[in-house]
């Protein structure tokens, strides 16, 4: 009997990852493999979603429905292993410094004065040999991103990129501080009026999840707790020249 453990969230996110390209290319819905797999169509969103990682068992029955492995296999990861040449040919051993959990921060779109706050983690997927991101906690889980890593000598910026059928998003990072905090600019479309769609830019913030304990997620309006100590954060982005706004 497979226990109901679940699966470290870095492993949960590929495997989230893994698991929506096999849905896109089968032409499955969700609620269709939640039926064949006999597990709650909830339990499948907030997995897919980061906001809660998938269990060992629940993994084993869409496997089994599939015929597909979602699993990275339990093989030491090759240290030679090296990304792509398009996403910058970085080796593992070169960017372990960047795997882990982000504390995001970044203006919310539609609520002035307010900064939303989500998780973004960063790790390496051994199978696809790079680093891939992936988002949690969103108070938008419907807009939730997944994508690659690139990280080029020549700019010495890590580009986080989501390119699913033909539309990009993309977050573009300056080097790391000391802290490793990492600011830049989010590129990305904001829902208009009606289904119309506006390209938006803001400021953003990475900052290591140990550095901010007890961090709180989702909408923190100016009178919340967190919002004293993440606004100083959120304005270094510009202050600090990690990026520049024009007019």
């Amino acid at each position: 009997m497979v226990q109901e453990t679940e699966i470290r969230s870095a492993e949960s996110a590929a495997i989230a990852q893994r698991l929506r390209e096999e849905l896109a290319r089968r032409r499955i819905s969700r609620q269709g493999l939640a039926d064949l797999a006999r597990i709650s169509l909830s339990t499948l969103e907030k997995a897919l979603s980061g906001s809660r990682p998938f269990t060992l068992a629940t993994v084993v029955r869409i496997e089994d429905v599939l015929g597909t492995p979602l699993r990275e296999p339990r093989t030491a990861p090759a240290e030679t292993a090296q990304a792509p040449d398009a996403m910058g040919a970085y080796s593992r051993q070169a960017v372990r410094w960047i795997e882990g959990d982000y504390v995001t921060l970044r203006p919310s779109f539609g609520s002035a004065n307010q900064i939303c706050a989500y998780k973004t983690s960063i790790f390496w997927d051994t199978a696809a040999g790079h680093l891939r991101f992936a988002e949690a906690d969103r108070i938008d889980s419907t807009f939730t991103q997944t994508g690659h890593v690139s990280m080029p000598n020549l700019s010495g910026h890590t580009y986080l990129v989501t390119a699913e059928q033909g539309q990009h998003r993309l977050i573009m990072l300056g080097r790391a501080t000391r802290e490793q905090r990492m600011y830049g600019l989010l590129a990305t479309l904001q829902v208009g009026a009606g289904s119309q769609l506006v390209p938006v830019a803001c400021p953003i913030a990475l900052v290591p999840m140990a550095q901010l304990p007890g961090a709180q997620f989702g909408l923190i309006a100016a009178d919340a707790p967190d919002e004293a100590r993440y606004r100083p954060i959120l304005d270094a982005a510009l202050a600090n020249d990690f990026c520049r706004w024009r007019q």
